[in-house]
């Protein structure tokens, strides 16, 4: 029976151990993520200057209520192109893929887009941009932007 016990015990503190860890990693994952985006806010006016001819002075994280819903964006701020208004809106991740520029378009870029007087100019920014979704986003009117390009 003691043997038992002692298995009992061993496993509680190895499941509070598990559960302590996963707390630490969550807080790891927002310090690179909270980072990565303070370097997209560095890098991406004048990429959109360079790239796009778009001025735009500050990009921020906002909450939009878009179809009713609350939404979060990592990116928003607003821009002039040609002398109209542009709406930028953008995600920021580490790694980017297919399914992550799918999810963007369609939570965030289409909606917004359709509610909204101004063009919006969608962004994903990581370190890591997969081959299949810098395509993806190509075909969809959005860019993505690998944290060194300038």
């Amino acid at each position: 029976m003691a043997g038992l016990e002692e298995l009992a015990t061993v496993v509680e503190k190895l499941a509070l151990a598990l559960r302590n860890l996963r707390v630490e990693v969550g807080k790891l994952s927002d310090t690179v993520g909270f980072g990565l985006e303070d370097i997209a806010r560095v890098i991406l006016p004048g990429w959109l200057y360079r790239h796009l001819g778009i001025e735009v002075d500050e990009l921020r994280r906002e909450f939009l209520t878009i179809e009713g819903k609350e939404i979060e964006v990592d990116l928003y701020g607003e821009g002039i192109l040609k002398g109209e208004r542009v709406i930028i809106v953008g995600e920021v991740k580490s790694r980017v893929y297919e399914s992550q520029v799918d999810r963007f378009y369609r939570d965030v870029y289409a909606p917004l887009s359709k509610t909204v007087s101004a063009r919006v100019i969608g962004l994903l920014f990581g370190y890591l941009i997969h081959p299949s979704a810098k395509e993806r986003a190509k075909k969809l009117g959005l860019y993505a932007i690998v944290s060194y390009e300038r």
